[in-house]
C-alpha cells in the first residue's frame, strides 16, 4: 500500500493533532497534518482564509494539500475537519488505513470549550459543532477502516486503540 502508514479523520477538536504525534512517535516514523500545510503554504490562518476568501477557496485549497500529503507522506496524517467532505478526497482514501476518531460534543466542549478560534464556530458553538458532526459522521465512516471512540479517554489512550483496532506494530 503507497501512502501514508495511517490516516486520522474526525471532527475538529477531537484529538488528531495530537493522537497523530503520539502515533508517530509510537511507530517510528513522521507526522503530517494538513491544516499546518495550508497555514505555512498560504501564510495565513485557516480562519484567515475562511474570512478573506471564504469557505469554498479554502476547501479548493485543502483539496490540494490533501492530494499531495496522500501522494507525499508516509507516516502518520491527520486531515482537517471537513476534508472529508470532497467526493475526491473520499476517494483517495479507498485503500487507504483510516482511523475515524468520534467524540460527542459535551466531550468536545470540555476538551476545547469550542472557542471562535474555529472558523466554523462562531455563532453558537455548541449547537454547531453538533451539526457539523452530525452531518459528516456518515461521510467518516464512509472513508474509515476503523472507527475509535475518543470520549472520556486519553489521547495516549487512543493512540494504543488505534494502533490496536489497525493492527500496527509500534516502533
Amino acid at each position: 500500500m503507497s501512502g501514508p502508514l495511517v490516516v486520522l479523520v474526525g471532527p475538529m477538536g477531537v484529538g488528531k493533532s495530537t493522537v497523530g504525534r503520539l502515533l508517530a512517535e509510537r511507530l517510528g516514523v513522521s507526522y503530517r497534518d494538513t491544516d499546518d500545510d495550508i497555514v505555512a503554504d498560504q501564510g495565513r490562518t485557516i480562519a484567515e482564509i475562511f474570512v478573506d476568501d471564504g469557505e469554498s477557496a479554502f476547501r479548493a485549497i485543502e483539496k490540494r494539500a490533501v492530494r499531495r500529503a496522500l501522494a507525499e507522506h508516509d507516516g502518520v496524517l491527520a486531515l482537517g475537519g471537513g476534508a472529508i467532505l470532497d467526493a475526491g478526497t473520499r476517494a483517495l482514501l479507498a485503500g487507504q488505513r483510516v482511523a475515524y476518531l468520534s467524540m460527542d460534543v459535551e466531550e468536545a466542549v470540555k476538551r476545547t470549550g469550542l472557542n471562535t478560534a474555529r472558523p466554523l464556530l462562531t455563532v453558537n458553538p455548541h449547537e454547531r459543532w453538533r451539526q457539523l458532526a452530525e452531518a459528516r459522521r456518515h461521510l467518516y465512516e464512509e472513508v474509515a477502516t476503523a472507527v475509535v471512540p475518543t470520549d472520556g479517554q486519553t489521547p495516549g489512550g487512543v493512540a494504543q486503540a488505534v494502533l490496536e483496532t489497525l493492527e500496527l506494530q509500534q516502533a
